[in-house]
């Protein structure tokens, strides 16, 4: 089932709401840190955005009282689209609408750790991207590799990190960056961030099912015995107690699912948010929220 966000049925009982480069090898300027890229403003449109990681130095969000915590979504996964539309709109340039694009990503991440959400994943850069502009790509780099440096405000939250994605693909800098705030948060037991960095859900799949063909190659597992189970224990995803998202929200009106987490979300419940998501804000999640906990989940079975 998935939502345009349409209204919210009235017999409901919730409180309704208001209102071309090919990718970096190894050998390539691995070590350095990626520059910013300068900024384009404009001046008819001034836009103040607080520092990158002011969210999530905040204290926790308090839980909203148009939620109930018993129907709230374990696992929420984030198609975090619409960083260009938004900058162009905007006269600026893309890389602007990446940085306005990180702030929402902050601000997601504390919402979800105040609301009690366990499992958040989001689609930071996916390998399609890999074919746009270098400049663009290296920016997108950078902003990651800010990321990762702020692994001391993920742990002092709680927060577990978790990667995804072909990482052999990305600078060796980033991947060490990425093994160690693995490594730095893997005890904490609060959000488990799960960021999918060149990711593609087709080869999430491809890459199980290779595995579970050494397995036969071996001897560990016979060709009668693979199944749904044993093919998803081999996804990224099982880096986390919740593998199965149930809820995909994305921005910016596309109503697809680009490549993401295929498997993944089969019965997975989705919200397409009109917002672009430098704008997606505390408001957006949670009329995604209510919607929701309004839908009555059957996997296949009929309502009783």
């Amino acid at each position: 089932m998935f939502s345009l966000r349409l209204p919210i049925p009235l017999e409901n009982t919730l409180t309704p709401l208001p209102g071309l480069h090919t990718p970096p090898s190894c050998l390539r300027s691995q070590t350095h840190r990626f520059p910013s890229l300068p900024l384009i403003p404009n001046p008819k449109l001034r836009t103040t955005l607080p520092p990158p990681n002011a969210a999530v130095r905040e204290e926790s969000e308090a839980f909203p009282a148009g939620l109930r915590s018993e129907l709230m979504p374990k696992h929420v996964a984030v198609i975090m689209d619409g960083n260009r539309r938004w900058a162009k709109m905007r006269g600026l340039s893309a890389s602007a609408g990446h940085e306005a694009g990180l702030r929402s990503f902050w601000r997601l991440t504390e919402l979800c750790c105040g609301w009690g959400i366990k499992v958040l994943t989001v689609f930071w850069f996916s390998t399609q991207n890999w074919v746009r502009p270098e400049e663009e790509v290296d920016f997108l780099m950078s902003l990651f590799e800010r990321t990762m440096n702020e692994i001391e405000a993920f742990a002092r939250k709680g927060i577990r990190i978790s990667m995804i994605g072909e990482q052999s693909k990305l600078p060796c800098s980033l991947q060490r960056m990425m093994k160690k705030a693995e490594e730095r948060t893997k005890e904490n037991s609060g959000l488990h961030l799960i960021i999918a960095v060149s990711y593609s859900g087709k080869y999430d799949v491809v890459q199980a099912c290779k595995s579970v063909a050494e397995k036969v190659k071996n001897g560990v597992v016979e060709v009668e015995d693979i199944s749904e189970s044993l093919i998803e224990q081999e996804l990224e995803t099982k880096c986390t107690e919740f593998p199965y998202p149930d809820l995909l929200i994305r921005t910016s009106g596309e109503l697809r699912l680009s490549n993401f987490l295929l498997w993944q979300l089969a019965y997975t419940e989705l919200y397409f948010d009109p917002q672009l998501w430098p704008d997606f804000g505390k408001q957006d999640l949670l009329q995604a929220l209510v919607s929701f906990q309004h839908r009555h989940r059957r996997y296949g079975a009929t309502h009783s």
